[in-house]
């Protein structure tokens, strides 16, 4: 069994809903999919939101092992991807050299507004958190005291690491749309500047195969 946890924000509950439907829809094994609502995680999370997270989920990815009961794999998602290719080839790359696994951008962006409005801020290893393989159990370091309490960056940059517990992913599990040139074999989109569910972005790559993989769900 798969076990994948989406990020979750409310004002981007479609995006939720077309990702998951887009795993379901393309995998040859079956998946747990399970949305990360802040609401469901009190008893866990209880750090205030700080005011450069952009989304609800900011931080909350880095309770995955916790929720796993730190045994076996995890896969996180952010909710503003879309999955073009099975999610079983995601979970063949699991490595057991390594902690966690996921795609080294080097991403340094220049633009200082997102989706919504929302400030951008550059930092090193900026968009390796947005998809992640987690070895559940060689990130213990990921209690929930340490998760509300650590600095964000501190998370996201996973200075709770060694850098060589870190595995690489190829780049078409991760792509970052109309930040990277345009990539027809990509394998999971990440609309990190603001998906086709946006008025403001809704002619951003990949929208052709988002507003299709909305039109399948919304038929049942």
């Amino acid at each position: 069994m798969m076990r994948i946890f989406i990020g979750y924000d409310a004002r981007e509950s479609v995006a939720f809903s077309v990702l998951s439907h887009s795993l379901h829809r393309r995998s040859s094994r079956p998946l747990a999919v399970a949305p990360l609502m802040l609401r469901q995680l009190g008893d866990v999370l209880s750090r205030p939101r700080d005011p450069r997270q952009s989304t609800e989920f900011a931080i909350s990815r880095f309770l995955v092992p916790q929720l796993a009961d730190y045994a076996g794999w995890s896969v996180y998602m952010d909710s503003d991807m879309l999955a073009l290719e099975d999610p079983a080839a995601l979970w063949a790359l699991r490595d057991d050299r390594f902690a966690v696994m996921v795609v080294k951008h080097d991403h340094r962006p220049t633009e200082t507004t997102k989706f919504l409005g929302e400030a951008q801020h550059a930092y090193p290893r900026k968009n390796w958190s947005s998809a992640i393989l987690f070895n559940n159990s060689r990130c213990r370091a990921l209690t929930p005291a340490y998760v509300n309490t650590a600095p964000g960056l501190d998370l996201h940059q996973f200075r709770w690491l060694e850098d060589s517990d870190i595995g690489e992913l190829p780049a078409r599990w991760n792509h970052l749309v109309d930040v990277l040139p345009h990539d027809p074999n990509a394998a999971l989109v990440h609309y990190t500047l603001g998906g086709p569910y946006f008025r403001e972005t809704r002619d951003c790559g990949f929208a052709d195969e988002w507003r299709a993989e909305h039109a399948l769900m919304s038929r049942y």
